[in-house]
C-alpha cells in the first residue's frame, strides 16, 4: 500500500531560524527537522532551501513535504508485542523490556519498528526512514505504553500534544530505598561529564521536572513502589532524578548497583498509563499497560497482592496525583509475559 505524503504551507510570524520555526510548528526532533531540510523537502516562497540555519522573515511562506515511505525490508522478527488499542490512525502497544524501539548503527537485533513492518502496519514517515511511526520512545529495558502514528497527520498532531503537554505517561517503579516524601523534583539534565553513557543533574542542562508519589512500602522498609509523572521528556529523566535523591530503580545497573543486575535482568520501570487526545476525533483517551509478568512477580515478592491490586487500580493510581479518572479507558487485558 502506498503511504500518504503530507504537504503543508505555514506563514512566518516572527524572524527566526528555519529549523526552529519548523520545530515549533510541526514538532519532531531537531535532527528530524534538519534532515527534512537537507533532503530538499522545504521551500521558502517557492524556492528550495537546504540550510537549517537559514533565517526566515515575517510574512514569508514556508512549504514543507513529508516524503512517501521508501522501500524497506524488515529484519527477521520472531516475537510479538501486546496491543492495547488500534484503529486506522494510531496503534497503542505495551512494549516489552529488552526491545529497542528503532534501528540504529549500534543495534543488531530486531526492533519495534521491524516488528511493525513485519506486521504490515501502515506507518507515518515524518520521523525519517529509521523511525517510522515513532512519536515518543522508551529505553530498551523500560516496558510499557507507547503510541505509534499510522499516518503523517496523526504523527504531526501527536507531536504537537507532546510539546503542549496534553499527551503523556505515568510510570511505576520499584526503588531500593523509600523516598522521604512525595513531591516534585526539578533539576536540569545533561550529559554526565564523568561518564558519557549516563545523564545527570548538571549546570547548563535542559530543564527537567518530575513528580514522584509514594505508593507502597515493604514490611522491612527496604523497597518502595513509587509512581512518577513527567512534565518534561529528558533522556533517563526518572532514573536521573531518583539518583539525585540517592535512590535507584531496582535492576538499574547504570545508575544503581551492578550486583543487582545479576539477579534482576531488567530495570523495574514501567510506563503504566498513557493519555492523549485522539488525533482524528479529538477525544481524550487513556490507556493502561498491564505490568509484565517478570516485574509483577518481583512486586508480589515485596508486597501483598491485594494491596498491589488496590494501589494499581488505574483510578486510585491517578487520584494519588490529584488527577481525575474521567477519560475513556482502554486496558491491555491480562498481564504480559514480558
Amino acid at each position: 500500500m502506498k503511504k500518504e505524503s503530507l504537504t503543508k504551507s505555514l506563514t512566518v510570524e516572527t524572524s527566526q531560524r528555519l529549523d526552529r520555526f519548523l520545530h515549533s510548528r510541526i514538532g519532531g526532533s531537531r535532527n528530524q527537522i534538519e534532515r527534512l531540510i537537507k533532503r530538499g523537502f522545504v521551500e521558502i516562497d517557492g524556492k528550495i532551501v537546504k540550510k537549517a540555519g537559514y533565517r526566515v522573515s515575517s510574512g514569508q511562506v514556508v512549504r514543507y513535504t513529508i516524503p512517501e515511505e521508501p522501500d524497506y525490508v524488515a529484519a527477521s522478527v520472531d516475537f510479538e508485542v501486546p496491543i492495547i488499542y488500534e484503529d486506522e490512525h494510531i496503534l497503542v502497544i505495551n512494549k516489552p523490556s529488552g526491545l529497542v524501539v528503532h534501528p540504529a548503527p549500534s543495534v543488531r537485533e530486531p526492533t519495534l519498528v521491524d516488528w511493525l513492518k513485519a506486521r504490515g502496519v501502515n506507518l507515518s514517515t515524518i520521523s525519517g526512514e529509521e523511525r517510522h511511526g515513532i512519536v515518543h520512545r522508551l529505553d530498551k529495558e523500560t516496558s510499557g505504553a507507547m503510541v505509534v502514528a499510522k499516518n503523517n497527520t496523526a504523527h504531526e498532531r501527536l507531536s504537537r500534544q507532546l510539546q503542549e503537554k496534553t499527551m503523556g505517561r505515568y510510570y511505576v517503579a520499584l526503588v531500593d530505598l523509600p523516598l522521604k516524601a512525595s513531591g516534585i523534583v526539578e533539576g536540569p539534565i545533561g550529559r554526565n561529564p564523568a561518564n558519557r553513557l549516563k545523564m545527570g543533574v548538571v549546570s547548563g542542562g535542559k530543564p527537567a521536572r518530575t513528580r514522584f508519589e509514594k505508593l507502597l512500602m515493604d514490611e522491612k522498609s527496604r523497597y518502595e513502589l513509587v509512581g512518577a509523572k513527567l512534565y518534561t521528556g529528558r533522556t533517563h529523566q526518572i532514573r536521573v532524578h531518583l539518583a539525585s535523591l540517592n535512590r535507584h530503580i531496582v535492576g538499574d545497573s547504570l545508575y544503581g548497583f551492578k550486583s543487582k543486575n545479576n539477579i534482576i535482568q531488567r530495570i523495574l520501570l514501567h510506563a503504566y498509563i498513557l493519555y492523549l487526545d485522539h488525533p482524528a476525533t479529538g477525544k481524550t483517551m487513556q490507556f493502561t499497560a498491564p505490568i509484565p509478568k517478570d516485574m509483577w512477580e518481583r512486586l508480589e515478592n515485596c508486597f501483598e497482592k491485594e494491596r498491589l491490586d488496590e494501589i494499581l487500580d488505574p483510578c486510585s493510581f491517578l487520584r494519588r496525583f490529584g488527577d481525575h479518572c474521567d477519560r475513556m479507558f482502554h486496558e491491555g487485558g491480562d498481564r504480559s509475559d514480558g
